[in-house]
């Protein structure tokens, strides 16, 4: 009975996506134009520029998203520091700058002993260089050999997807609990990590379907990079915060606490 209600419950999480991806862009409309522009932008401004200005309007609009996401309504959003048309930076968003910095570090660690570990198993497997520079896989290594690699290797590529998804909720908690959150925050996803995982999947199609379109190539140049901009801040961000600020108010099972953050 418990499992079904939680099944429910996660259900109801997932479909609060869609609403919130709406809702999103309905009451942030100026951080999804501003965040879209920056990054559009990037072509066509020196380097350092453009990478200061997405990071700024990307801080701007996951601030602005997260309230959202983990408010009832737009009035508890701005009780948590929402700006007009989503357009604010205080401390929340100084909270998340410090929060992206201590998960990157944190995943930066993981991905290099990762990469590492593997290089060195690689290294040991004694695999035969020349077959592999010449894509001649049938003379790589023994097959029983290849299998194990890759075996390990999928074990470790899914225990970085399942740790970043785990870290995805320091956004939502931010914001709904006024302090910086960041690797304390995976704790809260001992109690629903697979529908967690599965609902950052499914709510990642904009993207993967950006990826697909610039794998075949309709996606190439300038045009390409605008319109990946433009779907990146204007769907997949909307659609994303709004499930991992339902997820996170269906995990901590409380409505968010809505003071006065800044």
């Amino acid at each position: 009975m418990g499992q079904a209600r939680d099944a429910s419950g996660w259900g109801g999480v997932l479909a609060q996506a869609g609403g919130g991806l709406v809702r999103g862009r309905r009451e942030a409309p100026g951080a999804v134009v501003l965040s879209a522009l920056a990054w559009s932008a990037w072509p066509f401004l020196p380097t350092g520029v453009a990478a200061v200005a997405a990071a700024l309007c990307t801080l701007v609009l996951a601030g602005a998203l997260a309230r959202i996401a983990v408010s009832n309504d737009v009035a508890g959003a701005r009780t948590l520091g929402l700006g007009p048309a989503g357009l604010q930076f205080g401390a929340t968003e100084m909270r998340l700058l410090a929060g992206f910095a201590l998960c990157g570090v944190f995943m930066a660690m993981i991905l290099s002993v990762a990469a590492l570990a593997l290089l060195a198993l690689y290294g040991l497997a004694g695999l035969d260089a020349e077959a592999i520079r010449a894509r001649d896989w049938a003379g790589v290594g023994a097959p029983w050999k290849l299998a194990l690699l890759g075996a390990i290797t999928a074990a470790a590529l899914y225990a970085v997807v399942a740790l970043a998804a785990r870290l995805s909720l320091f956004v939502p908690a931010t914001a709904a609990e006024g302090r910086i959150v960041s690797l304390q925050v995976m704790g809260l996803t001992k109690r629903g990590f697979w529908p967690l995982l599965g609902g950052v999947i499914v709510t990642a199609a904009p993207k993967l379907a950006l990826v697909v379109g610039w794998g075949l190539g309709v996606l190439r140049g300038e045009a390409g990079w605008i319109v990946w901009a433009v779907v990146v801040n204007g769907v997949q961000a909307p659609l994303t915060l709004a499930f991992l600020g339902a997820a996170y108010r269906q995990l901590v099972s409380i409505s968010p606490r809505e003071n006065a953050h800044g």
